[in-house]
């Protein structure tokens, strides 16, 4: 029988049904059994053990009672819940840390790794604000941030490869003093030996391949990851299968942006606020 192999670090809810997984096979249960005695399905087990599904309060509780082991999974699901990652993100930025070429997409907001701290800190308050994140895990996402772009001045640094719709720039974030800077820095990242930027302008219509972010990663045995998310989750791929149409598309969304000289030309001009 295949079973999907689980990291226990790449993320809280990984980690929960690595250790559901790990119980339950010290006690010989298949999957339908475990249900049975939690009172849901062997299909709703197997969601929760690959980490497809998060567990609920009602079902750590239940995972508990069945296990015989206190209040450990009703703990564990709290700190599932309580993150402010995505399922998967953590697992694609420990990929992330290693690769030797990034490849980026990004729409609406500058990409995680561009931005300025303070950018990063406006966005986050306005989470808070709307409620829909804490105000820990509003630091837990700058610090987070942080830490990934420490990785980018490692020794024997990645190529990073950037292409940011026209909106990235033009969507004002945190105030005119919080945009004027992060424009900057993006200037700035333009600039470095290791880096290309681009802007993918609106003009561009339908010829844009893409309609969600996008993320690419080459590692150094030259294979490939690529990542991507809904509002609920993130997903890491490594089947070739799925990563190579990617690759090809991105390709062809560098062909149509502007270059650097004129992607960093119309930074400058948003900069001086000319339309």
């Amino acid at each position: 029988m295949n079973r999907k192999e689980l990291d226990p670090e790449a993320s809280p809810g990984a980690e929960f049904g690595q250790r559901l997984r790990t119980l339950r096979d010290e006690r010989g249960w298949t999957q339908d059994e475990l249900g049975v005695r939690m009172g849901c399905s062997g299909t709703h087990i197997s969601a929760v053990e690959t980490g497809r599904r998060p567990p609920t309060a009602r079902f750590a509780a239940s995972a508990d009672r069945a296990l015989g082991t206190g209040d450990q999974f009703e703990r564990r699901s709290r700190a599932v819940r309580n993150t402010a990652l995505l399922e998967g993100f953590p697992e694609y930025v420990k990929h992330e840390g290693v690769a030797v070429e990034i490849r980026l997409f990004n729409m609406g907001i500058i990409p995680g790794l561009l931005q300025t701290s303070e950018y990063a800190q406006a966005l986050t308050r306005g989470d808070v604000r709307r409620g829909a994140i804490t105000p820990e895990q509003a630091d837990e996402r700058v610090s987070f941030l942080a830490k990934r772009q420490a990785s980018l001045t490692r020794p024997g640094p990645p190529m990073v490869l950037v292409v940011m719709d026209e909106s990235c720039i033009r969507r004002p974030i945190g105030g005119s003093g919080v945009m004027d800077a992060q424009l900057a820095s993006l200037i700035d990242f333009a600039e470095l030996p290791n880096t290309v930027l681009q802007v993918a302008p609106f003009d561009m219509g339908e010829r844009r391949p893409f309609n969600l972010p996008v993320n690419l990663l080459t590692l150094v045995d030259r294979s490939m990851v690529a990542y991507a998310e809904t509002h609920a989750q993130g997903h890491v791929d490594r089947e070739s299968a799925a990563v190579l149409p990617l690759l090809t598309a991105y390709h062809q969304l560098q062909a149509e942006s502007l270059s650097q000289a004129a992607s960093v030309a119309m930074i400058n001009e948003v900069r001086k606020g000319t339309p």
